[in-house]
């Protein structure tokens, strides 16, 4: 697999990495696009994505955050062939916004003020595909602690599989595509990236620090010496893109 070299590459191999990703059997799949404000185009996103399900017809059922969202988008995108909801709360639970005649959801731009409420979808689902797009889970699976954070990560957090995901981080970028591995590509040009590792789980904190750090500085005693890095021109053409669809 090779870096996209445009948002609109981004969203194309999105898709593609999501139908692999169902058509492998995965039920339960993550789009990660993992970038400033990307909760800003969820819409947009969302409309883009529903034609991962171009075979379920009516019996894909879109899941907003709130009530709000969900009524913007039906208002916006007009009459369609799969349903529009928001995925609920505490006071009206998600199994009240779903039926049996449902057979895929996606679930826009969850957080963690959701994330009981899709463990719950999930679980209703029964093997249904369920796409998360854009959800910004990252922080419940690796910040959380204590007690409940922890069996949170163990029963759910866990089961979600990243079908898709992209980081750009000061001079780097992770990034997996199915059905390739995680990836660690470093900047060295404007333009220009070297894959520097490739594994079979998500690198992250000091692990992914010292893949980066070996790569730049290749000694053993050198290998946490922290470099100033400036943000790859990927990102800066993400972001253009971006601002683009805001305005």
């Amino acid at each position: 697999m090779t870096l996209p070299k445009s948002f609109e590459e981004t969203i194309t191999q999105a898709k593609s990495a999501a139908i692999a990703a169902l058509n492998d059997g995965l039920d339960r799949v993550q789009i990660e696009l993992v970038f400033p404000e990307i909760a800003l185009q969820a819409q947009t996103l969302a409309l883009e994505f529903t034609s991962i399900f171009a075979n379920y017809g009516s019996g894909l059922r879109v899941l907003f955050p709130d009530t709000g969202a969900a009524a913007l988008a039906r208002r916006d995108w007009g009459n369609r062939d799969f349903k529009v909801a928001d995925i609920g709360n505490s006071r009206s639970p998600v199994e009240l916004k779903i039926s049996e005649a449902d057979e895929a959801f996606l679930v826009v731009c969850p957080s963690s003020v959701e994330v009981e409420q899709v463990e719950k979808l999930c679980n209703l689902a029964n093997g249904r595909p369920v796409v998360l797009l854009i959800p910004q889970l990252e922080d419940v699976s690796i910040v959380g602690i204590g007690y409940a954070a922890r069996q949170l990560r163990e029963r759910f957090i866990s089961t979600l599989y990243s079908a898709y995901y992209i980081r750009a981080l000061e001079g780097a970028i992770v990034y997996r595509n199915h059905p390739s591995k995680w990836e660690v590509w470093l900047e060295e040009t404007e333009e220009n990236y070297r894959l520097i590792a490739e594994e079979s789980q998500k690198p992250l904190g000091e692990y992914l620090d010292r893949i980066i750090n070996e790569a730049i500085n290749p000694t053993p005693e050198n290998s946490e010496v922290k470099t100033n890095r400036k943000k790859p021109g990927l990102m800066t053409n993400l972001q253009r893109f971006l601002k683009a669809l805001s305005q």
